[in-house]
């Protein structure tokens, strides 16, 4: 990614570093809780994470390399599923483009915003409208 971006991405998280996601399968879909503490982003299930806290194990991890940000302004990632049995790597692939899509876009990252800040007033069906998603 463009190091711009990565910085707006930095940025952002250090801010609101929590968000959810809803991820399709089928007929329904699975809430990932996404954590992101740079230059790292962690994504497990949310009903995982309500039973275990910080002691849920992640699904799926994400690095950011910064390297080359300077002299070729390039931020490389890495994704590694952790649980292959939780998390195709088309889903991963899917749910950090999703991530990115949430704190890098303006008007999505307010969502990221309201449940960092207002949660009394974050709507999880505005996530699923702002994804195409049915509200179920």
């Amino acid at each position: 990614m463009k190091a711009k971006l990565y910085h707006l991405l930095e940025h952002r998280a250090s801010e609101c570093r929590y968000f959810v996601i809803p991820l399709w399968r089928g007929s329904g879909y699975t809430t990932m809780f996404v954590q992101v503490q740079t230059p790292h982003m962690v994504f497990t299930g949310l009903e995982d994470y309500k039973a275990r806290g910080t002691q849920a194990a992640p699904y799926f991890t994400v690095s950011f390399y910064t390297e080359f940000a300077e002299s070729k302004d390039l931020v490389l990632i890495r994704g590694d599923v952790v649980f292959t049995s939780k998390l195709t790597d088309s889903e991963a692939k899917w749910l950090l483009e999703a991530a990115q899509s949430f704190y890098l876009n303006d008007a999505r990252y307010k969502l990221v915003e309201r449940f960092n800040r207002q949660t009394h007033d974050f709507e999880f069906k505005d996530v699923l409208q702002v994804l195409d998603m049915p509200i179920l």
